[in-house]
């Protein structure tokens, strides 16, 4: 504030005009502009310079209000002495809803939820982490029954060698499929021996190491082991919903290997999802002879609902699922992108097509970049 007060008391003395290019220069870019990770978040703020910073917050004929509903309305006080404008800050209220920042009413649902996770998650560490007493089932027993539960849903390590052989001809989006392979049978193996491992430990016949410990914690806890996590995806889930994530993965990595390549990949089952698409990019400019590096996706968002509703794979391209929208929703009527529903912070998008196509080809019109 003081290098802000410096800045228009010297621009009041050589013109008497508000510099405001160069304030929200200043505000924005200089004193916010580290904050700003991405283009994306520079443009908000911009916007909001835009917004709020010009003559015509001070316009007579045309009042100027921040915000303004039935209740409250947020503009500058016609006052001129410091004491009115002390009494009318004091009026304003101490809570504020995310309607007078500009922010949709779901930005408030949000913080929240995301406050109570928090709270919930240091509740369950400060738990008691000692045996039963009152006959119920003990910490050791209940460790136990889980980790038998995720040793019986652990599937069998695949065999690349032969998967290799079976795919014939190594094509991109085959060589996507083996490194997948990899790296959940990395994860597989990882799983089974640390379970194998925390059940013996269990019934004293091994020492319980540190990483044991922390995977018997985890186990307690209904949380994804940090050993385990290391190997997987990066996610929020809880244990149970990891762990069928984890087996709706190995159904379409069966399915690839004993079908093909599936006319709907669901796109948030992969480790890397971003190799993917790019294998389809090479796949297509090796079969058209386009240069790689001059060729892009082009992404569509179709009618389809469920992967059901796809009856035939695209020659060039793919459909994908299981992509979200956060902080907006999808108008699958009109093909378009709209504000968020009351209390709903994420929704899936339907079925999108994925096309490669050369970039100088490709003419967007009527699109948000993202």
């Amino acid at each position: 504030m003081e290098l802000i007060k410096t800045y228009l008391d010297k621009s009041m003395e050589i013109d008497g005009k508000i510099p405001w290019s160069s304030l929200k220069y200043l505000i924005g870019e200089v004193m916010y502009g580290g904050r700003a990770i991405d283009n994306f978040d520079r443009r908000i703020i911009n916007t909001y310079m835009d917004e709020y910073m010009g003559d015509f917050i001070f316009d007579s004929f045309q009042p100027f209000f921040f915000y303004k509903d039935k209740e409250i309305a947020y503009n500058i006080p016609k006052e001129s002495t410091r004491d009115k404008f002390l009494e009318y800050i004091d009026g304003l209220p101490l809570a504020n809803t995310p309607c007078v920042f500009g922010l949709h009413s779901n930005a408030e649902i949000g913080y929240f939820t995301n406050a109570a996770k928090d709270m919930c998650s240091y509740m369950i560490e400060l738990q008691p982490q000692t045996s039963s007493s009152d006959g119920g089932i003990s910490r050791e027993q209940y460790i136990e029954k889980v980790a038998s539960d995720i040793e019986e849903k652990l599937p069998v390590l695949f065999e690349l060698d032969r998967i290799r052989k079976q795919l014939g001809e190594i094509t991109p989006t085959a060589v996507v499929l083996l490194q997948e392979l990899e790296r959940f049978n990395a994860l597989i193996f990882k799983m089974k021996m640390s379970v194998m491992t925390l059940k013996r430990a269990l019934a004293g016949e091994v020492g319980m190491s540190a990483e044991l410990d922390e995977v018997a914690k985890a186990l307690f806890n209904g949380q994804i082991p940090a050993s385990w996590r290391r190997l997987a995806p990066d996610t929020l889930k809880s244990l149970g919903n990891w762990i069928a994530h984890f087996e709706r993965r190995y159904t379409q990595y069966i399915e690839w290997i004993e079908k093909g390549e599936p006319a709907v990949m669901w796109l948030s089952g992969l480790h890397i999802p971003e190799s993917y698409l790019t294998a389809l990019v090479q796949a297509t400019c090796r079969k058209n002879g386009w240069p790689l590096d001059k060729s892009t996706l082009y992404t569509t968002v179709t009618q389809h609902v469920k992967a059901g509703d796809v009856r035939e794979k695209l020659h060039n391209g793919c459909y994908v699922e299981g992509l979200y929208l956060e902080g907006g929703s999808w108008d699958i009527e009109n093909s378009c992108l709209r504000k968020s529903k009351p209390k709903v912070l994420v929704e899936e998008l339907p079925i999108l097509k994925v096309i490669p196509i050369e970039a100088h080809r490709l003419k967007l019109q009527n699109t948000f970049r993202t």
